[in-house]
């Protein structure tokens, strides 16, 4: 990854604390960013994406302080994840104080808060020196971008400014995690699996599903989500062109697209892979399940909800 441009930084700050929308590189996928305390233009982020008011976004900070400053309680337990996964990719949901708006938690009393690991979006939140919402750059329910020109390609001229870091290291979205109960509760899986926050704060509990219509705790609990525009299933049609992509053997009668055998680099180019194959106008691609171990859940999460029709 390429150090980040004074100067697109610079230019990129100015254009959040003027509120327009940017898109920037975090250590999982691309976000669509906007000052979070600019109700007006968090409100061009659901717009732009076509998103539901119902979702509600993350909030990006440069430090464990900053955090801090948003939510109303900071648990013993937050302080204990945050020292233990920040910088990094992990999401925690607190309740918030009300200089949040609204709009950036889809009205509900909680948000979600983390500062990421990547030196393009840290040089911006501390330039900006505003914290920024940001869900993935892409149109809603669509695969989130890797990198800039997946951006472009998603999103065209809906954004003012694109910081191009290069493609992302972890490649799927955030572990979200709320802290706003008695107990913590996973609502999204993610790289930091469960096991690993359970190594910190003990066993965790796992989110029941939400209906379509309500809020949403978090970012990616509907049931379809992260899907390419190409169907993506897990038996191999008897019929059409397709696309495999496999761990442990590939298959006759499909372009053989052998991934990674862990899951830190699975994920690292899953995304990229599914947008390659979208610019294939190929009927089906079709993925082996991966293993079902609590390093995995990340990725089988993201497939389950691409495959949902």
């Amino acid at each position: 990854m390429t150090s980040p441009s004074k100067l697109a930084i610079a230019e990129a700050a100015r254009l959040i604390r003027a509120g327009k929308l940017v898109a920037f590189p975090t250590e999982t996928v691309y976000g669509l960013g906007a000052n979070a305390f600019d109700a007006a233009a968090v409100a061009r982020i659901f717009a732009a994406k076509g998103r539901p008011a119902s979702s509600p976004l993350i909030v990006h900070v440069a430090s464990l302080e900053a955090a801090r400053a948003l939510v109303a309680e900071w648990p013993e337990t937050a302080d204990r994840l945050a020292r233990a996964f920040w910088p990094g990719p992990l999401t925690l949901v607190l309740p918030k104080r009300a200089l949040i708006p609204d709009i950036v938690t889809a009205g509900l009393p909680t948000v979600g808060v983390r500062v990421p690991a990547n030196p393009w979006a840290l040089a911006l939140l501390e330039e900006a020196q505003v914290p920024i919402a940001a869900p993935s750059a892409n149109r809603f329910m669509e695969l989130s971008p890797t990198t800039a020109a997946h951006v472009r390609e998603s999103l065209g001229d809906r954004v003012d400014y694109i910081l191009d870091g290069g493609a992302t290291d972890v490649g799927i979205e955030s572990t979200v995690l709320s802290l706003a109960g008695p107990s913590p509760v996973l609502l999204r899986p993610g790289m930091i699996s469960a096991s690993a926050i359970e190594q910190v704060v003990g066993k965790i509990g796992v989110a029941q599903p939400v209906s379509e219509g309500a809020a949403h705790p978090s970012p990616g609990m509907r049931d379809r989500h992260y899907s390419p525009r190409t169907p993506l299933v897990f038996e191999i049609p008897s019929a059409g062109r397709g696309a495999y992509l496999w761990i442990t053997r590939p298959v006759e009668g499909a372009e053989s697209i052998r991934m990674p055998a862990n899951a830190a680099g699975y994920a690292a180019v899953l995304y990229e892979t599914l947008h390659r194959l979208d610019g294939e106008k190929l009927d089906w691609i079709a993925v082996e399940t991966p293993p079902a171990s609590a390093e995995w859940s990340g990725i089988v999460d993201r497939l389950t909800r691409a495959s949902s029709k």
